[in-house]
């Protein structure tokens, strides 16, 4: 959590397979030198893998756990753990599926997406769906059987979410397409607490909150890099429709409200010294960083700001984690 991926932030969908090939690829593809253009799977297996954008799940780990040992007040069963983490990859590999079968005509206009295997034509569309809404199957039952049915009706509702609400309609008619759309994202914190407690609390709604607010200024500024790729496509991206000040500007009113909402959990969730401290610090770092975007924007400011977003929630969920485990 860049495109937003269910469970994992579709803010950079990258592939990472990182074996050499030569895949047979149109030659209006070829010779821009994109995030993507030089690397495929080389094989049939990595390129099913591919398609569950295995780099954007990662995040998974960072909300779902520590949200489970805040709703738990300590460390949960390895099992539920286990359960849970596996249900929530295999939604949100279908989910991020799914997205490359619709996207697979824009996908191959964009350098940074252009050697994805439905483009590439390693895997047939219909296969690739199949395979996704198998996934999907898949996941709701693992989470039924080994957490609860609540949690396996989130995981797919946020894969119904994620596929007809942003990228069947808002990823091609709206610029607010990943504010919206984002929500899907933010939708794990809520299956790691009903995982453990079969609800959903105001603690859980507001880690929901921090991951909403996260979302635009964290992928935003990925789009800032790769604008002219947002242009090429027909996507109306923030950035692609808007002017860097403009962008700049609602990253950060963004960052305010994620600092805001991350703080507003201390008393709400009852969490101590060691999350608040982390809190502030952190938060106004990436608050300062994208000021100091604003003040001198550049795609490496940009990119670094990327970056530091990814360092950001990963440290702000593992204070959370902390902060609960020494009490």
């Amino acid at each position: 959590m860049a495109q937003l991926g269910v469970f994992g932030y579709c803010s950079y969908d990258e592939v990472l397979m990182s074996i050499k090939v030569r895949p047979v690829v149109p030659s209006r593809l070829v010779g821009r030198g994109g995030h993507e253009s030089s690397r495929a799977p080389s094989s049939v297996v990595g390129a099913y893998v591919a398609l569950t954008k295995p780099r954007i799940i990662e995040l998974l780990l960072i909300t779902t756990v520590p949200t489970m040992v805040l709703a738990e007040g300590g460390w949960p069963s390895w099992g539920l753990v286990l359960v849970t983490l596996l249900g929530g990859t295999l939604a949100a590999g279908g989910a991020n599926a799914i997205n490359m079968y619709i996207d697979r005509d824009i996908d191959a206009l964009m350098e940074r997406t252009k050697m994805r295997p439905l483009v590439t034509g390693v895997i047939a569309p219909r296969n690739a769906l199949i395979f996704a809404i198998s996934l999907e199957f898949i996941a709701f039952g693992v989470l039924w059987a080994g957490a609860n049915l609540l949690s396996g009706i989130l995981a797919i509702c946020a894969t119904l979410f994620y596929v007809f609400v942003y990228s069947l309609w808002l990823k091609r008619t709206s610029k607010q397409n990943i504010v919206i759309g984002g929500a899907a994202g933010a939708v794990p914190v809520l299956v790691g607490w009903a995982a453990v407690t079969n609800s959903v609390s105001w603690s859980a709604v507001l880690l929901f909150a921090v991951i909403f607010f996260w979302t635009p200024p964290h992928f935003w500024a990925l789009a800032i890099r790769h604008n002219d790729d947002y242009k090429a496509a027909g996507v109306p991206m923030l950035p692609a429709v808007v002017s860097l000040r403009q962008t700049i500007a609602a990253m950060v009113r963004y960052c305010i409200a994620v600092v805001v909402v991350s703080l507003v959990l201390i008393p709400v969730a009852d969490l101590g010294w060691i999350y608040g401290v982390v809190a502030v610090i952190v938060g106004l770092l990436f608050l300062g960083g994208t000021i100091a975007l604003g003040r001198r924007p550049s795609e490496a400011g940009a990119m670094r700001l990327f970056s530091f977003s990814i360092t950001y929630i990963s440290l702000l969920f593992l204070a959370l984690t902390v902060d609960v485990l020494v009490r």
